[in-house]
């Protein structure tokens, strides 16, 4: 490899050569933080099989991760016209401009997207072997749905680890994602018919749990209350919030509203959506709606996080009637939810 030259190297292959740049101490800290088991496999196997670069690549490696980096930073900071105009006073107009593009390039990309087209079923029966955390760092990427419909299928003992995992998880390196993008698309071949943003986390595993069906969202939050308690309850607050309620039918409303306590609905309707209190109000009768819109005008202004702890105890009071089954909350195109006449 002593003869190779930097655009001949993979992103895998320059994260080794960085690591082995920096030396033992800082390279065992970095190689910590990646979460990723086969990233850090192939990164290692590198480092293994690395031979002695030229001083112009280690250079050329170093200065294109830190003018990455920090053109990252500046977008950040100021957005694209401050970093443009940061970069190209310390590289001139044209290597700012390639600087720039390279980056948005990466921010821009959508890992695994080959795989929102293949069979879930296929897929899933494909993971069951995989190391959870490469499930998770693929579920996470793709739509909702589709991450829905493969984890319904793995084995539930899978379910809530890959779960645990995509909950768990933080940025990822967006080289590492790049090239275990192109590892996983070739050993998956058989079954498919690119942002440096996060991926993963309780918002996602929420938003991918709100499109499975029961038994996999049960599953999946029982085993992790036993496990993370704390994370589950996270995930369970996001997967019903209180604008949600709009899309309650009117007969779960007027049920939830018998179990409300008046005051924390009048405080729970302060600043919230018109749709949100009109649902609310046009399930109720003249009288009480007369009741409510005087406490709401009487009360004055109210903390956000009264307002706040007010919603919640009204979605809290709809979990519980949706767990003894007298509220009916639909996710997704869930076949459970289709009503039978």
């Amino acid at each position: 490899m002593s003869n190779i030259r930097i655009e001949q190297m993979t992103p895998t292959q320059k994260v080794a050569a960085l690591l082995i740049t920096l030396g033992p101490s800082a390279a065992s800290e970095i190689m910590k933080n990646i979460e990723d088991d086969s990233a850090l496999e192939q990164i290692t196997l590198e480092i293994a099989g690395m031979a002695k670069l030229p001083q112009e690549v280690i250079e050329a490696i170093v200065d294109e991760f830190y003018t990455v980096f920090q053109a990252s930073s500046m977008l950040a900071s100021g957005g694209m016209n401050y970093a443009r105009e940061l970069l190209e006073k310390a590289y001139g107009a044209s290597e700012a401009n390639d600087i720039l593009n390279r980056l948005v390039t990466i921010l821009n990309s959508n890992p695994f997207q080959f795989f929102n087209e293949a069979d879930p079923v296929q897929l899933a029966t494909s993971f069951q072997n995989e190391n959870p955390q490469l499930i998770a760092l693929i579920l996470a990427y793709l739509k909702p749905e589709q991450s829905a419909k493969v984890l319904n299928c793995l084995a539930p003992n899978i379910q809530h680890r890959v779960a645990l995992k995509i909950a768990q998880m933080e940025t990822t390196n967006p080289e590492v994602i790049s090239e275990v993008e192109k590892i996983v698309e070739s050993r998956f071949s058989n079954v498919v018919a690119t942002d440096f943003s996060k991926a993963g986390g309780t918002k996602t595993l929420a938003n991918i749990l709100n499109s499975t069906d029961r038994a996999t969202e049960k599953n999946v939050i029982e085993m992790m209350e036993v496990e993370t308690p704390e994370l589950a309850e996270d995930v369970r607050s996001l997967m019903f919030v209180f604008e949600d309620i709009v899309n309650l039918d009117d007969s779960s409303i007027q049920r939830i509203l018998r179990e409300v306590d008046t005051r924390d609905l009048a405080t729970s309707l302060k600043g919230a959506k018109e749709e949100v209190k009109q649902k609310i109000l046009k399930n109720m009768s003249e009288r009480a709606q007369g009741v409510l819109l005087e406490d709401i005008e009487y009360m004055g202004p109210v903390r956000t996080k009264e307002v706040q702890k007010a919603q919640g105890k009204i979605v809290g009071v709809i979990k519980a009637l949706e767990a003894v089954g007298e509220v009916t909350i639909y996710r997704g195109n869930s076949q459970e939810d289709e009503l039978i006449e």
